[in-house]
Parts: C-alpha cells; structure tokens; sequence
C-alpha cells in the first residue's frame, strides 16, 4: 500500500503551493498555525451564489489540484457540498480502459468499506422499528455463531473480538478464487471455531467479519437478501439509481467501473468479492451525497438513532479518533466532530467525510488503485476553507 510515492508527492507539492499562497506575509519557514486539541474550522462558505467571482476561484484551484493527481495517477470521481448544494463535481478517467468508457455521473464505484455505513444504517433500522435489539446476543439471531459473549452492538463499533474472516478463510479453503457467499462464511465459523483475538467488549479492532456477520443478521430478521433489502429500503427510495450490492454470480452491469491496480491490470474476483455487507455497494458521488443528505433530513433514520450511530465507543486510547455506530470519527473536546469513513478493496479507494455541524461533505471515489486519495481531502477542506490544509484527517484506508 506505500508502494507508489509520486502521487503523495505530488499531492505535497501543491499542499505546499496552496499554503504558500495563503500566507504570503508569514516569514518563509514559518510552521503552519494548527491549534493543539482542535485542527479545523467551522465551515462558513460564500459560495452560494456561483456567480460571484470568489465561486470562480474556488473552481479554478480545485481544477488546477485535480488537473496535477489525474497526471500523476487519480483515477475517479469527486464531489463537494454544502447544505444540499453541489459546489463541485468532476470525472478524471476512465470507468473502463479496455473499451474507452471515461468515468461519468453514472458510473458506480466499489465502495469499498464505505459500504459498512449502508450495513450499519440498516442495523440500526431495524432496531429502530423493532425488529431487533442491538444489545442482544449475536447468537439470538444466527445461533450458528459460536461466541456467546458478543452482541449486535459489539459487532457495529468492532468490539466483538471475532477474527477477520479475510484473514483466516484461506487456512481452511484451498480455492481462493471462487467467491463465497456470506452464508458460506457463517458455515465456516460454525465448524472451524476460529479462537477469539481478545475478549468480547474488551478493546476496539477493526474487522470485517463483524460487518459480513451483521449482513446475514439483516438477511435472517427480514428474510431477504441484503442486495434485496438494501434496494427497497435504501437505495430506491432515496432515489440512488445508480447504487447496488454486487453480486460477482450475476456479474457487474453494463457501464459500471472496473477495478484497476495502479498499473492498470484488473483486479480479478476472490473468495471475499461474494461477502457483502463489509464492502461490495457500488455507488457514485451523486447517488451518495444523496446518502449524505438522508441523515440531515431524516429519510431514514431518526435524530435519536443517528445521534446513537455518532456516539464513540472505545476509550482504551487517547486522541481524537474513535469509532461509533458504523462510523469513523474524529471527536473534539468542544463538541465538534467529523464523521466519515474511507474504503479500499482491490483498485478502489473511497473517501466519505461528513462535516456535520455545517452540512459540509466531500466525496471521492476512485477505480484505479492510489493511496493519494486519502491525502486529497485535506486539500480540498484547505482550499474551501481558504486555509492551511487540516492535519487531523485520516490519510490511510
């Protein structure tokens, strides 16, 4: 994953350009002013009328950015709001280099393990309305499960302890290459046992097994598929055409991105690619800033539940960094908070952060393998905010 260095360097380069630019009277070694605890700013754009001159020059610096990572290797699609608003929307690439197809507003992107704020959500309605309790056993609704001590919740902040299933599979599965379904998974930990990393409840570690596991438990209380539910409950009516639950049997649809690797060899199906629910929803910036969106209007979830889904859950460790309810964030002592959630599987690498207190979202997916990705955020908060680039973002998958 730190294998390709020119596009970070890149990405430095016109950090450094931008910084500079904001702080021709500073001497020129001065560090950048980045305040202890807190390290951004309250998003309070003038942007709203795209006619005006500063709206236009917003435009311009992004372009410019944009115009040096598709050089040095971004491959994807970005999009930036605020308050409902799209200020900025651009496709660099190609959804398909084999037949020429570039990326466009609807070519659906892998989203990786931003997939796991859909399977989160979808948890998280369901106790909502009742139809189960997060504060029960795992083994209530998939007996099958041997770890009596974990529960739904453990399973959504990654507390349960449970091996990742990527992981240990190939131990027990000779082929590598045939994907498996999330029932197969489930089969797997029934005969195999694998042994607990740590105690239920006892620290936080991000695992996919919770998400693959807590995909079934959605199918199991419904009684549908999870590409089924997802659809009807999510992705129709809040008019996400252009997002689905990948199903490797059936194939990908017609116009959709293909994955690369950062030298543009495609990245072929493995036994994960069938396991939904912690990665496989494919989606595009527009289908999920109307995602982004739901949240502040309710569409789907209450105010109580989402307040429940922001709330941090591991305090082992210092720092502003936690996870709550299906999602990644970065808490301040004066309340503020950024919630997000970055995703790589294969070529794609995904980034999703939500600026909560000011309706503020950035939105970037890409198809062909980049960890600069990860680095593009904080420049584009930089050049929105008209400020030195924040240092409190997270910069990996």
């Amino acid at each position: 994953m730190r294998k390709y260095f020119f596009p970070y360097i890149a990405t430095i380069l016109i950090l450094i350009v931008i910084v500079a630019c904001n702080s021709q009277s500073e001497p020129a070694n001065a560090k950048p002013r980045i305040p202890e605890e807190k390290k951004f700013g309250s998003i309070k754009l003038k942007y709203e009328d795209t006619t005006q001159p500063e709206f236009r020059r917003m435009v311009r610096r992004l372009d410019s950015f944009y115009a040096i990572q598709s050089r040095v290797g971004f491959n994807g699609s970005v999009l930036v709001g605020y308050k409902g608003k799209v200020l900025y929307e651009r496709y660099y690439g190609l959804a398909n280099r084999e037949t020429g197809l570039k990326l466009n507003p609807n070519s659906a992107v892998q989203l990786a393990s931003v997939s796991k704020t859909f399977t989160a959500a979808a948890i998280l309605w369901l106790h909502q309305q009742k139809y189960l309790n997060i504060d029960e056993k795992v083994q209530t609704y998939i007996p099958q499960i041997p770890y009596p001590d974990v529960t739904v919740r453990m399973l959504l902040c990654h507390r349960s302890g449970i091996p990742d299933y990527i992981k240990w599979v190939p131990s027990f599965r000779k082929d590598t290459k045939t994907p498996m379904t999330n029932a197969d998974v489930i089969a797997m930990f029934a005969k195999h046992r694998p042994a607990m990393e740590f105690r239920a409840n006892s620290r936080f570690k991000y695992c996919n097994s919770n998400y693959a596991i807590l995909a079934s438990i959605i199918e199991e209380v419904i009684g549908m598929s999870y590409e089924e539910f997802m659809r009807k409950y999510i992705f129709d009516p809040l008019g996400m055409k252009n997002t689905f639950a990948y199903n490797p049997f059936k194939g990908l649809p017609y116009g959709n991105t293909i994955s690369y690797k950062a030298n543009w060899v495609k990245e072929p199906d493995m036994f994960a690619d069938g396991v939904l629910g912690d990665k496989g929803i494919y989606s595009t910036v527009e289908d999920m800033y109307r995602w982004d969106q739901s949240f502040y209007k309710n569409t789907f979830l209450s105010n109580e539940t989402i307040e429940m889904a922001y709330g941090p859950c591991s305090f082992e460790k210092p720092g502003i960094k936690n996870y709550g309810l299906g999602w990644r964030m970065l808490c301040y002592p004066d309340g503020d908070k950024i919630i997000y959630h970055n995703g790589w599987w294969h070529g794609n690498n995904t980034v999703f952060y939500r600026f909560i207190q000011d309706n503020f979202t950035i939105i970037i997916l890409g198809n062909k393998y980049s960890s600069s990705i990860y680095r593009q955020a904080p420049v584009v908060y930089s050049i929105l905010k008209n400020t030195d680039a924040d240092k409190g973002f997270d910069t990996e998958g």
